[in-house]
């Protein structure tokens, strides 16, 4: 929810349960995004403000980035099985050259 559930989580310093223990909500208003915290029920930390969050706008960004480079990469890798015969028959070095590495270059994380 650009870049609310990062914030969270950055400032939990953990991953919330979004169904229980944090409920975000969305409105569009104009056509424009608006997400907000609808209910908060952790327990470890009080509701942020908007000014607590906002503060984590890039470390969240940068968050938000690292998973979709994730999530890229993890598409692009072959089948395990594809991977443990290719280390089994050339190894781990010609394996990480060949291609671990392109994918991390293809998807970098910040």
């Amino acid at each position: 929810m650009i870049n609310l559930d990062k914030k969270i989580i950055l400032y939990l310093g953990r991953t919330p349960n979004f169904e229980s223990e944090v409920l975000l909500q969305n409105d569009m208003i104009d056509g424009v995004s608006n997400p907000y915290i609808k209910e908060w029920n952790a327990k470890d930390k009080p509701k942020p403000t908007d000014a607590q969050l906002n503060a984590l706008e890039t470390e969240a960004t940068k968050l938000e980035n690292n998973a979709k480079a994730d999530a890229n990469r993890k598409a692009d890798y072959k089948s395990i099985e594809f991977q443990l015969d290719y280390i089994y028959h050339n190894g781990i070095a010609k394996w990480k050259t060949d291609h671990i590495k392109p994918i991390k270059d293809k998807y970098p994380k910040e």
